[in-house]
C-alpha cells in the first residue's frame, strides 16, 4: 500500500504569497514589476502549482531563486533567523539544506520601520509648519 506524499512543493501560490509578505512587497508592486494586474497575482497566489516559466520571473523579482520558493517553508524561515543569530558567518542566508534566502526579513522590517520614522517626522514638521501659519495670521 503507497502513501501518496506530495513533496514539499505543494501550493507554490502560498508559498509566493508568503515570500512577498515577508519582503514587505504589496501584490500590487509584485503585479508591476511583472507587467500583469493585481487580480493575476491574486489568482496566481491561489495556484496550487505554477509553470515554471512564471515561477522564474516572480523569484527574480522576489529576489529568490525558483528552487527556494518550491522548498520554502515557515519552519525553515524560522530555523534560518535562529542560525543567523546563533552564527554570525552563516548571516541568515541558509533557510534549509537546500535552498537559500536572499534576504533577511529582520533587514526588511527595520527599513520599514524607518521609512515609517521618516514619514511621520515629515508630517509633523508640516503640522508645526501650518501652526505657524495660523498664529501668524
Amino acid at each position: 500500500m503507497e502513501t501518496a506524499q506530495k513533496p514539499n512543493r505543494t501550493h507554490i501560490g502560498r508559498k509566493i504569497s508568503r515570500i512577498r509578505e515577508l519582503r514587505g512587497m504589496k501584490q500590487e508592486s509584485l503585479a508591476t514589476a511583472l507587467g500583469i494586474s493585481q487580480q493575476a497575482i491574486s489568482k496566481l497566489e491561489q495556484s496550487e502549482e505554477i509553470e515554471d516559466s512564471t515561477l522564474e520571473k516572480v523569484a527574480k523579482v522576489l529576489g529568490v531563486s525558483a528552487e527556494a520558493i518550491k522548498n520554502y517553508s515557515d519552519e525553515a524561515m524560522f530555523t534560518s533567523i535562529n542560525n543567523f543569530h546563533d552564527n554570525s558567518t552563516n548571516q541568515g542566508q541558509q533557510i534549509g539544506s537546500n535552498n537559500v534566502c536572499n534576504f533577511n526579513p529582520l533587514d526588511e522590517l527595520i527599513k520599514a520601520l524607518d521609512a515609517n520614522k521618516e514619514l511621520y517626522e515629515r508630517l509633523l514638521a508640516s503640522e508645526k509648519e501650518k501652526v505657524e501659519i495660523l498664529k501668524n495670521k
